[in-house]
Formats: structure tokens, sequence, C-alpha cells
């Protein structure tokens, strides 16, 4: 089974590069895009999305390292931009939410891709990990789903990421909590895959990937194709099923909740919800 993207390459670090966004080879074979954006915790904007959905697919390392700058990897998508409540009509554009190319983009890579997860990773940032294959957690990060906290009804599409890595109850407690868990009670759920001891987050992640690297590419891309078709026909709803969670997340994108959500979370206050 070949790699979907089986044209040639060229050498080399990969165009659509980002100041916020660096690519390295850390090892042969092993491709690292850190997320750079440490002024605002790791937060993913339209510019880190745009360079993650341009890059990825130009790449071709057997294996694929995504992590963060500091003491975040990402605290999660930077909502800023959807303070003002949505015009009308534009709730579809909200919950088509711009961050789907990168993920698709991580989704349909033909090799694995492991997330480092160096420190805090909350709502978006944690949605792009759990795209990614496997996920190693430093000793110390924390990881936590806020969008109950927003007034966010989430894609059914995220919900499913969730659901395939961790089960019903571990979902239901990330995103009825809301609260943050350490790495070690994320082992245990079944949301990372390790946790590496304080200090050696790089060192054990290149391990692993190095592991990785030098597998057959065959069977790499084989076997990721085959995992992901399998779970796409799992998670593959009738029409109308499907369109009414869509309807579901929008009405959720147009409620008073969502805009007061916004805006308490700009003004770094409690919300005050109307069930609206």
């Amino acid at each position: 089974m070949q790699p979907e993207t089986s044209e040639p390459r060229p050498p080399g670090p990969p165009g659509g590069t980002s100041e916020k966004l660096r690519f390295d080879e850390p090892l042969p074979g092993v491709g690292r895009l850190t997320i750079r954006n440490s002024a605002k915790r790791g937060m993913l904007d339209q510019e880190i999305l745009d360079a993650l959905a341009k890059i990825v697919p130009e790449l071709e390392v057997r294996c694929l390292i995504i992590t963060g700058e500091g003491s975040h990897f990402s605290a999660g998508y930077d909502i800023a931009t959807l303070h003002e409540p949505p015009p009308a009509g534009a709730a579809d554009g909200l919950v088509a939410h711009p961050s789907n190319a990168a993920l698709r983009a991580i989704e349909h890579y033909p090799y694995p891709v492991v997330a480092a997860l160096n420190g805090r990773t909350f709502g978006g940032g944690l949605e792009l990990a759990m795209a990614c294959d496997l996920r190693v957690a430093a000793s110390d990060a924390t990881l936590a789903m806020t969008p109950g906290k927003l007034g966010v009804v989430y894609s059914h599409t995220g919900l499913r990421r969730f659901l395939d890595v961790c089960g019903l109850a571990n979902t239901n407690e990330m995103f009825f909590l809301a609260v943050p868990v350490s790495s070690y009670r994320a082992h245990a759920m079944g949301l990372v895959n390790r946790v590496a001891e304080p200090g050696k987050l790089e060192s054990h992640v290149l391990a692993v990937a190095e592991q990785i690297a030098a597998s057959a590419p065959l069977a790499l891309v084989g076997n990721k194709r085959a995992i992901r078709m399998m779970r796409a026909e799992l998670a593959r709803l009738p029409g109308e099923v499907e369109q009414d969670l869509v309807d579901l997340s929008a009405r959720g994108v147009s409620s008073a909740d969502f805009a007061e959500g916004q805006r308490a979370f700009a003004e770094k206050r409690p919300p005050t919800w109307q069930g609206r």
C-alpha cells in the first residue's frame, strides 16, 4: 500500500513556514514542528493553523513530532477572534472551525504523528493532540477540555476523537467537569500513551520517534491508513443524524450564553449563564 501522496518532494524545509511554527529534523527520518506562540501560551491562531494545514502535507518524514515551546503545548484556540457575537448566517462557519484543515492534515499524514505535550494542553490544543496517533506527556503537563465554561456545544467530529481514544466515561468526565487533569491521570484515562520522567520529555519522545522511523515504511503507511479507514467507517452517521448534530453546535454558537462565555473569558470573570 503506497502513501496517499506519492509524488516526490524536494529535500529540505517545507514551504509555507511561519515564525510561529518551526520545523527541524532532530533525527534521520524524524521531523518536528514546534508551536512558537509562548507570549500567548501557545494559542492556536489562524497563522499557526494555516501553516499546519500547508506544511504537514508537504512532509515526508517517517515520524512527525508536534510539540510546543516553553511551559505550554497549547492553551487552545485564540478565541479573542471569536469574542464578538457571530453575524447572522455565520454559525456554520464557526462550526466548520478554521482548525479543521489543520486537524485533517495531521490525521491524513501518511506516517505516524506523535504529540509531545510539554506543558498545559487545553481546549483546541488538546483536540490537536488527539488528532495525532500517539501522545507523550511531560510529568508536569496538565490537560483540559473547557467548552462548557465557554458556552460551546463541541462539534461531533471533535467529540468522536475523544470517544475513540479514551471511551465514553472519560469523555464525559473531560467535557462535563471541564477541569484540568494531571499527565498521570490522563495516562490512566487513555488520553496519553506515556508520561516522561521529569526533564526527560524530549529524549523520551525522540526515542519513540526513532523506533517508529526504523519500521518498514509500507507497514507504517498501510497500518495507519487501515486504522483511519476503519475508524471512519465505524463513525459514519446517517445524513439526517449528522445534520442534527451540526445544527446543535450551530445553535450553541448563536446563543446568548456563547457570547457571554467569550466576554467572561476576555474579562477574566465567571460567566453569568442565561440558558439561551
